[in-house]
């Protein structure tokens, strides 16, 4: 059996993007004994094995909220891209209400 080849530079193969939320198992690394999903910032461009990729992004909870922010080591091959959850209704920002300011009072 031979070992994973090393790339020479940073890893630019990792198709994901700034807020695409992904499942992450066991199939994407040991560490996901217990499934996560995470929401990722940005992919890190430092050097990996062929086939894997540094994700930073932010751990969700079972309601979509952002719990924690991790810096994750994953198998391309075993991410699955999942669809964005809603934003929880204790996120969501009302409206501003802009009044007419008062010049010269």
């Amino acid at each position: 059996m031979t070992a994973p080849r090393r790339t020479v530079g940073p890893s630019t193969s990792a198709p994901f993007r700034s807020g695409d939320v992904l499942h992450l198992t066991r199939a994407a690394s040991p560490q996901f004994a217990r499934p996560i999903a995470i929401r990722v910032i940005r992919t890190l461009e430092w050097p990996t094995f062929d086939g894997w990729c540094w994700l930073d992004g932010y751990q969700l909870g079972p309601d979509g909220s952002a719990v924690a922010r991790r810096e994750l080591f994953v198998k391309l091959a075993g991410v699955r891209l999942l669809t964005a959850p809603t934003i929880p209704s204790s996120a969501r920002r009302a409206p501003s209400r802009r009044t007419p300011a008062q010049v010269g009072a």
